[in-house]
């Protein structure tokens, strides 16, 4: 993220998870669930404040009805619900969800999914059989350094990369009691640089965002937080792919409204996840009034029917999103544009 204070530019460090005690703000924290549960199976959960280390003693309600709160390390356990296709959970002015998948035998294969991407800054997920759903068990490690695992299921984890991980190619190894997985990803950073010279109100110019760690072309989304300062001029939020080759590389037209600091985030498009994406929109056409249901049963449909129209699906999503007030079905429509 840039910040433009005082009239001189500054880059804010990727935030990093940590263990131990530091204050929160009730509204500045990031629940972490695994992408998906194992009905009746123990898993973790993870809250992060606003600086991105592990929060503990926070209060966490799932949305079956109960409490759990964050342990010293920031995270809690608890037993996913053994009905229900999804979980919600809420806290702090955050909320998340996972899918509930049914309950599998120790005989299932124990291979890994894992993002062909990665950002050296951003948590990410590693799903299969065979994990265990409390997080110090899991293990996961990235070209040999020890990643952070945040949150986990019997069939997913998710983890931060460690703060000295490297762009380029990575080998990944999960392991658990009994299971050993080896993957390869690509890890990459995402790098600001912002307009020179510095604009003054009314100038437009361009923001740039570099990619290090890979010259394939990466789908990137770029927000906007102040657009009363900096103004994308094709919108608050877009979807941008960058140039490919050694300066791998995309730009945000840009203008500047007034003095201030201003600030924008990047982060990378993720994988299509089709069969999720449709889940969390059933989901939500269940819990939306009727005069969306059908519009969101609609998306759910063309997903399953037509996979490579995800990034168009996702922008639809992603605009209904915009327009549904927080709450439940807010949190679904979300999961589905994240599983897009």
């Amino acid at each position: 993220m840039l910040l433009l204070i005082g009239g001189s530019l500054a880059l804010t460090p990727m935030l990093t998870a940590q263990s131990g005690a530091n204050p929160l703000t009730s509204w500045t924290v990031t629940i972490a669930l695994p992408p998906r549960l194992m009905a009746a199976h123990p898993a973790t959960l993870a809250v992060l404040g606003v600086d991105g280390k592990l929060a503990p003693g926070v209060r966490v309600e799932l949305s079956d009805g109960r409490t759990v709160t964050t342990d010293r390390t920031g995270r809690a356990i608890f037993n996913a619900p053994a009905t229900g296709g999804y979980l919600i959970a809420r806290g702090s002015g955050a909320s998340a969800a996972a899918l509930i998948d049914p309950a599998v035998g120790e005989s299932e294969p124990k291979t890994a999914a894992i993002p062909p991407i990665v950002s050296v800054g951003d948590r990410f997920w590693v799903c299969g059989a065979g994990l265990r759903g409390r997080a110090d068990e899991d293990g996961i490690t990235i070209n040999g350094k020890l990643a952070v695992v945040l949150a986990a299921s019997p069939v997913c984890l998710v983890a931060l990369p460690a703060a000295s991980a490297q762009p380029g190619p990575a080998a990944v190894s999960a392991e658990a009691p009994g299971v050993q997985w080896n993957a390869r990803t690509t890890l990459v950073s995402l790098e600001f640089a912002p307009p020179q010279p510095t604009l003054k109100p009314g100038q437009k110019g361009q923001l740039v965002i570099r990619v290090r760690g890979s010259d394939e072309k990466i789908g990137i989304i770029a927000q906007n937080h102040t657009p009363e300062v900096l103004r994308f001029l094709r919108g608050d939020t877009q979807d941008l792919v960058t140039s490919g080759g050694p300066e791998n590389s995309a730009t945000v037209a840009v203008q500047a409204i007034s003095s201030g600091d201003f600030s924008f985030n990047a982060r990378l498009v993720p994988s299509p996840d089709a069969p999720s994406a449709e889940r969390y929109l059933r989901a939500a056409a269940a819990l939306a009034p009727k005069d969306l249901q059908h519009r969101i049963s609609d998306l759910a449909h063309r997903i399953a029917e037509e996979p490579r129209q995800a990034e168009h699906i996702r922008i639809a999503v992603e605009k209904l999103a915009a327009t549904t007030i927080e709450g439940d079905l807010r949190t679904l429509l979300d999961a589905a544009q994240a599983a897009l």
